[in-house]
């Protein structure tokens, strides 16, 4: 009996079915466990991007689940000069091409040309490029309306809050919810002196969900106990088919370098590139 005979039979169909999904199952794996491939997008003012950079590729490529490349716009200058200038990756019209996600951490507020915003930086987004967007971030691309509650910007569409400025650096009460694949494992903490960003509307997107809130005790002019509460993590799901994960925290380098804080970057980027639970990951991007 020839090799060809045996396999027309139905034995011999059944064998060649097993080996074509072990196959599938092999390369499946072999897809899973390949490292997902992060551009970090940063720089700007006021920030120590030029540490900062460093301790976020050592501390999310640690674990050997993400690939973080850094596109760092090292221009010299001031924080006031540097905040008006769109960073340099950007000249590129193919500068997100060959990643999984982009991890935008840039400060800003002073870029405000809508066609580069629209056309260069949120385009491979709205096409469904994953996003994550940390602290100075969100206070990038002020456009007209980004200080009138309720209406925003396109870049804070993408984000899913509208935040328009911060306090002192206290230390931040943090608490996270318990029933998303992001903060599972994940224990309330305290920072060091930190910048609570505001929550400007009072609200997320409908879009968003939140992670965590964050909760500063200041004193105010009169020397009386000002309390303030504020979601400071959270998901949201851009033009209905990206996801994005955010957090404001991260403005100092020991928070940056932080462990948890390492492991909440980490869990947010594997959601956004759905290499989470996807039940309880996408029930956590929308409402």
């Amino acid at each position: 009996m020839t090799i060809h005979s045996m396999f027309l039979r139905p034995a011999g169909r059944a064998m060649i079915a097993v080996l074509v999904a072990l196959g599938f199952t092999a390369v499946s794996r072999a897809a899973d466990e390949k490292p997902v491939k992060a551009l970090l997008v940063i720089g700007g003012g006021y920030h120590d991007y030029a540490h900062q950079k460093d301790l976020l590729q050592k501390g999310l490529s640690a674990g050997g689940k993400i690939d973080v490349t850094i596109a760092f716009d090292d221009t010299k200058g001031s924080a006031q000069q540097l905040e008006v200038k769109p960073l340099a990756v950007y000249k590129n019209p193919d500068w997100y091409k060959g990643y999984d996600v982009i991890i935008h951490d840039e400060c800003t507020a002073g870029v405000k040309d809508l066609d580069l915003i629209n056309n260069t930086i949120l385009k491979p987004h709205r096409d469904g490029l994953p996003g994550v967007v940390l602290h100075c971030g969100m206070h990038s691309y002020r456009t007209d309306g980004w200080n009138v509650k309720g209406k925003g910007t396109p870049w804070m569409e993408f984000t899913g809050l509208q935040t328009t400025g911060h306090g002192a650096q206290i230390p931040i009460v943090l608490t996270f919810e318990k029933d998303n694949p992001i903060t599972k494992g994940l224990t309330d903490w305290t920072t060091i002196k930190e910048e609570l960003y505001n929550n400007f509307a009072g609200k997320l997107y409908d879009t968003a969900k939140p992670l965590a809130h964050g909760k500063q005790t200041s004193k105010n002019r009169a020397g009386e106990d000002r309390s303030d509460d504020y979601i400071v993590a959270w998901t949201n799901m851009y033009q209905g088919k990206t996801r994005v994960f955010c957090t404001t925290l991260g403005h100092n380098n020991e928070t940056v370098d932080d462990p948890r804080y390492l492991q909440l970057l980490s869990n947010g980027i594997l959601w956004a590139v759905g290499k989470t639970d996807t039940k309880s990951a996408s029930a956590g991007a929308t409402h």
